[in-house]
């Protein structure tokens, strides 16, 4: 099931939104600062310079297909999770699907352990960036050390001449237990609160986007607690079900990734954005299409062993109408 608001829409003014885990999109180079050994030639994984240029195709391929059966165009925005960094980023905007399009990003290296960061991809047409910078999550461990997990992606800019705030975000993980790493998540909620009700103090009613890898599903803790703001709509609550999801872990779906928004989207105005339609998108090129796990994510490994697939989580996006 998708959620549409608007039933008729000239294709030229309907415009996608997206936001796509692309599960460990590195390089082949070893960064001697970070924990990406396993991404290398030598590394357990194997990861070499041919399997590396392949899922770059088919990770552009994917955000090129992503909402256009009504665009008929590609995404005028993407946030991403799990790059390593903006060589990456670059690599690719420049693979065949996408290189014919006028995409630039913005990137930010973070103090993840890993490697990996948040990034935004924009198209120049469409999107102007007046500002960007790194929001930086502090939060500790049990032991009471630093967690050094990714920053969340701020990027103010204008959609079409209409002034947007988004947030990118790729939340702590719940590799040490969801109970146990509750507060973490929590913690990023609250973050991001106090920055954006900074920007209420200056700009009033401003507009918000708010995309990414939460690692919670719509009713969890943290992502509540994001909503107590009270100006922000989530349509992912109504895409999760028992059957559909983003992520698939031992057969059981979530809806980690999801695009949350400010309420000004649900109203209609001349020379504004207004909310058309969310889903996940969730194609039949991008599962696994036998065994026990047709149906999900067709991921590019499967523990250490190669299975050239996309990615472990699916897109998700919305559309918004411009109004002309």
């Amino acid at each position: 099931m998708s959620l549409s608001f608007v039933k008729k829409n000239p294709k030229g003014n309907l415009h996608s939104i997206a936001f796509y885990n692309l599960e460990n999109l590195f390089d082949t180079i070893d960064d001697p600062d970070t924990l990406d050994d396993e991404f290398t030639p030598e590394g357990q994984k194997k990861w070499s310079m041919k399997r590396y240029k392949r899922k770059l195709y088919k990770l552009a391929k994917t955000i090129s297909e992503i909402g256009a059966v009504t665009t008929e165009n590609v995404p005028v925005l993407v946030g991403v999770a799990e790059v390593e960094n903006e060589n990456v980023m670059q690599d690719l905007i420049d693979a065949e699907p996408l290189r014919g399009i006028d995409y630039g990003f913005v990137h930010y290296d973070s103090p993840d352990e890993r490697g990996i960061d948040a990034a935004l991809i924009y198209h120049k047409k469409y999107f102007e960036v007046l500002h960007s910078e790194p929001i930086t999550l502090y939060v500790n461990n049990p032991d009471g050390r630093r967690d050094t997990t990714r920053d969340i992606l701020y990027v103010h800019g204008k959609l079409n001449g209409e002034t947007v705030n988004i947030f990118v975000n790729h939340w702590p993980s719940r590799r040490d237990g969801e109970m146990e790493t509750d507060y973490k998540r929590i913690k990023a909620a609250e973050t991001l609160k106090s920055f954006i009700e900074k920007i209420e103090v200056e700009t009033p009613n401003a507009n918000y986007i708010i995309m990414g890898d939460f690692n919670d599903n719509p009713d969890s803790q943290s992502i509540q607690t994001l909503l107590e703001m009270n100006t922000l709509y989530n349509p992912s609550e109504k895409l999760m079900s028992e059957y559909r999801g983003t992520a698939n872990y031992r057969k059981s779906w979530s809806m980690f990734d999801q695009i949350i928004f400010s309420h000004n989207f649900l109203n209609y105005e001349k020379g504004t954005h207004s909310f058309a339609h969310a889903n996940i998108f969730d194609e039949a090129f991008l599962t696994e299409f036998k065994g026990k796990f047709k149906g999900t994510p067709y991921r590019t490994y499967a523990g250490r062993k190669y299975i050239g697939g996309y990615s472990d989580h699916f897109p998700v996006y919305i559309q918004l109408k411009f109004n002309v």
